[in-house]
């Protein structure tokens, strides 16, 4: 699955996305997960900025 998106954010009208991948503390167990967005270039540091 990830190649697709790879060659999807390729494509022309892709290339303005990024894909984001966040570490999340799970809030039950305690434990990390990692959390993947297609976000717009322009807002990525915004994205990161938030909680």
């Amino acid at each position: 699955m990830a190649k697709k998106v790879v060659a999807t954010l390729k494509t022309q009208t892709g290339k303005s996305f990024a894909k984001v991948i966040r570490m999340v503390r799970s809030e039950k167990t305690g434990a990390y997960m990692f959390k993947e967005e297609i976000v717009p270039s322009d807002s990525v540091q915004e994205y990161l900025k938030k909680k």
